[in-house]
């Protein structure tokens, strides 16, 4: 979880995603608690921007990876409520265009097929 959050290549989960969220919501908060009592506006206004702008860039890498675990483009996340349905919807099973999926959910791995029986093989044992 949290392999390369400046990555916009990929699929993550609901879970790594929401949590990516719910951390920028709470530092952007907290920067800003700490800002009004400790510091003048003019520098409370560059220490936000500071960190708001590798924030904002983990947020968007993130949820194009999310995207991408859906099926879709990263660019659906700037369509106005679209959060709720990255955050509550299931991932697309299996691989697709972006690559595996993170659940491991529909991956077919030959090493998994050895020692079962292939489809031609069950008749021949059934007539034997």
């Amino acid at each position: 979880m949290f392999k390369n959050i400046f990555s916009f290549e990929g699929r993550v989960r609901r879970l790594e995603y929401g949590l990516t969220y719910l951390f920028y919501i709470v530092i952007i908060n907290l920067v800003d608690v700490i800002a009004q009592i400790y510091i003048s506006i003019d520098q409370a206004l560059i220490l936000r921007l500071i960190i708001l702008i590798p924030l904002v860039w983990i947020l968007l890498a993130q949820g194009a990876k999310r995207c991408h675990d859906r099926g879709n483009s990263g660019w659906y996340q700037i369509i106005p409520f679209y959060i709720f349905w990255m955050i509550f919807a299931d991932s697309e099973p299996g691989p697709n265009e972006y690559g595996d999926n993170p659940k491991g959910i529909g991956h077919d791995n030959e090493i998994d097929d050895i020692g079962k029986l292939m489809d031609d093989e069950l008749p021949k044992q059934l007539n034997e």
